[in-house]
């Protein structure tokens, strides 16, 4: 860990008028979620026909089944690991507005944070295929697959994103205002190769922004708008920084 770069990236948060946080998979893979891509991958594991929503319309008992299997036997027992629970802290502190995230996982809320505008939706909640209405995730019983509508019966949907489905309105629009907003975002845990998603740094970077990156690996943003790379686990870097904020 570059220490100087560190106490950097942390005293320019601690100026910060209005700085945001970006993040993706890599905040919570200590968290025990695996990203999407990589070796370890869901896609190694499930073939992502399943999250297509023309699949899941024509075939919901067949998705449901590798649906549950893959994100509801294993996300509810997840917790936020330390890189969530200091950014909940900064937004409490008032270092921080709010968190644009790729994820579905809802381990920012789970750990306090209140501002999150969720780009790829969320597991937590269930929306009818036919009627619009949305159910927490709670009320339905997932051992009847696929689980049906209390008003019109018609098939409940995971409340995230599918392929060949747009982005939220109200997600999509609230993130870039607030990229238009910051002028400090921080990148936690993503390399954000699709769009809209890739488009928000550089927003905030087009409206003067300073840009930190926290990313095991180096990305497009690092070679493109990166201002402080700091290279390492997302719980490492934020307990750092956590640190030299006295959070």
């Amino acid at each position: 860990m570059d220490f100087e770069k560190l106490e950097i990236a942390a005293n320019l948060i601690r100026k910060a008028k209005y700085a945001i946080a970006f993040t993706g998979a890599g905040i919570s893979v200590d968290s025990g979620i695996p990203p999407f891509r990589g070796e370890n991958g869901l896609w190694n594991k499930m073939d992502p026909i399943f999250l297509e929503i023309g699949y899941f319309r024509k075939k919901p008992l067949q998705s449901w089944k590798k649906i549950k299997e893959i994100f509801y036997d294993t996300l509810g027992d997840t917790q936020p690991n330390i890189a969530h629970e200091i950014l909940a802290k900064m937004e409490k502190r008032s270092f921080l507005e709010s968190i644009i995230t790729q994820n579905i996982d809802h381990l920012h809320q789970k750990a306090g944070s209140r501002y999150v505008y969720e780009l790829h939706g969320t597991y937590k909640q269930l929306v009818c295929t036919e009627c619009g209405s949305e159910f927490d995730m709670s009320f339905a019983d997932l051992k009847y697959l696929p689980p049906t509508c209390y008003i019109c019966k018609g098939i409940l949907k995971p409340d995230m994103v599918f392929f060949n489905e747009p982005i939220p309105a109200f997600a999509k629009k609230r993130s870039f205002e607030e990229a238009g907003k910051a002028d400090v975002l921080i990148i936690i845990g993503t390399n954000a190769e699709v769009l809209p998603a890739a488009e928000i740094p550089v927003v905030a970077k087009e409206n003067g922004a300073k840009i930190i990156e926290i990313n095991i690996e180096e990305t497009h943003f690092t070679r493109e708008i990166t201002d402080i790379y700091l290279q390492g686990k997302a719980s490492e870097i934020m307990k750092g920084i956590g640190e030299l904020l006295y959070l």
